[in-house]
This record gives C-alpha cells, structure tokens and sequence, in this order.
C-alpha cells in the first residue's frame, strides 16, 4: 500500500489553473441552459399567435402557461434521485433529449388542451435539466471559484431567452407559431449528440462505485495528465451519508434545517422574480406610462438580472456565501422600498429597475451554488433538484399572487410597498442557516 498514490476526487483540481477541459464544460453548461431558456419562455412569444389562430381568449391561456410551471417543478423533484443514483451527465442528456422531443411534439397540438399537456411534459424535462448541469458544474470548479462558476452559467437561461425572443418573431412572421416549437425541439436535439460526446460524468459521483474505477482513472488523467495510474486509490474527503434514500438524506440533523432555509429562500427568490416579471410591464403601463417605455422597463429588469447572475458568484466566492445573498436580497428589498416611495417616471424607474433585476434574479442563482455546496455528492443533486423545485412553486405563487393584485385594483406604489416583506424573511433564512451551521459545526468539533 506504502507505492500506492491517494488522490482525492474533492479537491485534486482546487490548486490547479482552470484547464481547458473545464472552460469546456462551463460553455457546455451555458449553452444547455441557453437552450433551456428558450423553450421555458416559448410561450410568452407565441402567446399572441396563438390567440389569433385558435381565437381563443387571453384568460383561456392560463393553465397553458401554468402547466409549463408545474412540469417544471415536477421535473427538478423527479431528476435529482435520478442523478445520485444514476449520475449527473445521463440525466442531463435524458433531460435534453426528453424537452427537445417534446417540444417538437407540441408543434403539432390541435387544440389547447393537447397543448396544455405538452407543454406539462415538456416542462418535466426543462425542470430536471437546470439542476443538475449546475451539480455538475460546481463538482468540476476549484473551490476558489466555485460560486461564480456555478452562478455565471445561468446567464445562459437569459441569453437564451433574449436571443429566443428576436428568433420567435422571425419565426412566427415568416413560418407561424409553430416554427418556433419546432425550432425548440430541433435546437435540443442537436446538442444531446454534442453532450454525449463531450460532456463527461462527475469524478465525485465516479469515485462512489467501484465498477467505475478504470473510466474515473481515464478521466482524471485527461484532467492532469499522468496524475493517476491503476495504483492510484480514489477517496472522497467530503461527509460520507449513510441513508440510503437521497430525499430522507434531505432532513438528516446535520441538513434539516440547512434545507428548509434553503427553500424557503429560493420560493422567496422566484416568487418575487415570476411576480416582476409576469406584471411589471402592466403595472408601469397602468401607472400612466406609455405601452413602449412599459416594455424598456421590462428589459431593463431582465438586463440587471443578466449582470446579477454573472456577479453573485464572484461575491460569494469573495465574501463568504451566507452574507453574499443575504446582502443581494436586502438590496433588492431596499431597492422595492424606494420604488414604492417615488412617483413612478422614467428617471426613477430605469436606474431602480436595473438595480432590482440585479439583485432578485441573483437571488436564485446563488441559491443554487449555495445548495450545490452545502450538500455532499451522495445527495447534491437531489439537495439542489428539490430546492429548484420547491422555488418553482414560488414562481407559480408569484405570477398567481400578481393577478390577485392587479384584479383588487392594486397600484404601483403599493405593490412595491408589499414586496420588501417576503424579501426580508428571505433575508432571515439565509442568517438563520449560517448560524445554525455554526452551531452544528462547532458541536461536531466539540464531540470530536
């Protein structure tokens, strides 16, 4: 044993430079969630086609769009188990794969109930892809920048959506609203042969089985060459979880609490994101604003969500994660405080906006990273898969909480009036969570 090399799968890349390989599996992960970000927010762009070719009413399209919300959520809860158990990168080509095929599909629905159920099932595969490339993604960055990796990728799901807005109205001018689902199928498909090639499985979730020993020598090899040979013993420094079941693993004495603040945070983030973004255009219209600055409003929020998703990370890598989010969320609270505060016009708007979208948007990718940290391999991707879909049921609280809103006749004023609550609890569950983890750390040293 005394010739045999040790190396560990958590932590033989942290002192080394970014390799070329992982910048691969960055790109990999931005453009899968680039696509992702096109599909999810399809509908909106083909909303008004759809009225006019079906002649249905706007109220008729509702559980159309909820239904996309729901398959999301459903889909995060369901690939998480997957993946720990069968690993990350079969389950996000699967995912791909399954969302691409499905929304293919979806082009040829007949009538809006066909579609609502298409678009359910298509959301399965849009909720389990978002998860698990970001697992993926935080168990091949360095520990120095591990955060800002796993954050900046989600970049890619506002690209996605941005570029997936110029492309739908080409579309649907040229071919109908169709071309646009199939555009979303096809655009999937593709990059399911690109991530069966390229894409490669977690060392961490590799070094878990031993039937996978000769891949993981192969692979950590094309990472530092030469660093592995078939002496080399692989370990995992991280906790080692005894429960079998990934989801009970959730509640663990050591993870409870950790996991329902981080729920609790993450509703709370996409709550707040799918309230703003479901209704701000209409509540700055209804102030009095014209239709035109209505819709620049609009992308300025989703322009400081783009910044703020690229930021969070490097914050959390900076200042510690706990008081990187902490502080964005009490931003973003400050920030609504102010709007409900002044007369809504262009110069108050424009600047607050952007410094709302900045802070909430980056509220959800932080939570991610936060979640893919806190959580050791036996049961990341479950931890981080059931936190997204625990928030996704915070989007669809948000978009109905709106609509209640708008329907009692609420006024700008008093929506931002309303929205520095929710914020602030998410302010208390994140410091609750360090403190708990403090706590729990300091009496397992003390026991040790």
């Amino acid at each position: 044993m005394s010739s045999q090399q040790r190396v560990d799968v958590c932590t033989f890349l942290d002192d080394r430079p970014v390799s070329l390989r992982q910048w691969l599996i960055i790109f990999l992960g931005f453009i899968t969630l680039s696509v992702d970000g096109f599909d999810v927010t399809a509908m909106g762009f083909i909303a008004p086609a759809l009225i006019d070719d079906w002649q249905v009413a706007r109220h008729d399209l509702g559980p159309l769009m909820m239904s996309g919300l729901f398959g999301l959520a459903a889909g995060s809860m369901i690939s998480g188990p997957l993946a720990d158990r069968f690993g990350r990168k079969i389950v996000i080509v699967g995912s791909v794969a399954f969302f691409g095929l499905a929304s293919l599909i979806s082009a040829w629905a007949w009538d809006l109930h066909s579609l609502t159920v298409l678009r359910f099932i298509t959301g399965i595969g849009l909720g389990a892809a978002m998860p698990n490339i970001t697992t993926l993604i935080a168990e091949f960055a360095p520990k120095r920048c591990r955060s800002h990796m796993s954050t900046a990728i989600h970049c890619g799901f506002n690209t996605g959506a941005a570029l997936g807005g110029l492309a739908s109205d080409y579309l649907i001018n040229f071919f109908g609203w169709r071309a646009v689902l199939v555009a979303g199928g096809i655009l999937p498909i593709c990059l399911t042969f690109i991530l069966i090639l390229l894409l490669p499985e977690s060392a961490r979730f590799l070094a878990q089985h031993q039937r996978y020993q000769e891949r993981l020598r192969t692979m950590v090899n094309g990472f530092v060459a030469g660093l592995a040979d078939s002496r080399t013993v692989f370990f995992n420094s991280e906790q080692q979880i005894n429960e079998k079941s990934a989801v009970k693993s959730l509640f663990l004495p050591a993870y409870g609490f950790g996991t329902l603040m981080i729920w609790l945070t993450l509703f709370i983030g996409l709550f707040s994101v799918y309230l703003l973004a479901s209704w701000l255009p209409l509540l700055v219209r209804d102030s009095g604003l014209t239709i035109s600055q209505a819709v620049v409003i609009g992308a300025m929020f989703q322009m400081g969500g783009m910044v703020g998703n690229f930021c969070m990370g490097l914050a959390m890598d900076k200042w510690g994660q706990h008081r990187a989010i902490a502080m964005t969320i009490l931003g973003g609270a400050i920030g609504a405080g102010v709007l409900a505060l002044n007369e809504p016009s262009m110069a108050v708007l424009c600047p607050l906006v952007l410094v709302l979208g900045f802070t909430i948007n980056g509220i959800n990718p932080g939570c991610y990273a936060l979640a893919a940290q806190f959580y050791p391999t036996r049961m990341r991707a479950t931890g981080v898969s059931w936190a997204t879909g625990i928030g996704r049921f915070g989007a669809i609280t948000g978009a109905g909480i709106g609509a209640m809103m708008l329907s009692a006749n609420w006024s700008f004023n008093q929506v931002f009036m309303f929205l520095p609550i929710p914020l602030l609890v998410g302010v208390w569950a994140v410091c609750a969570k360090r403190r708990h983890g403090l706590r729990v750390n300091a009496e397992q040293s003390s026991g040790g």
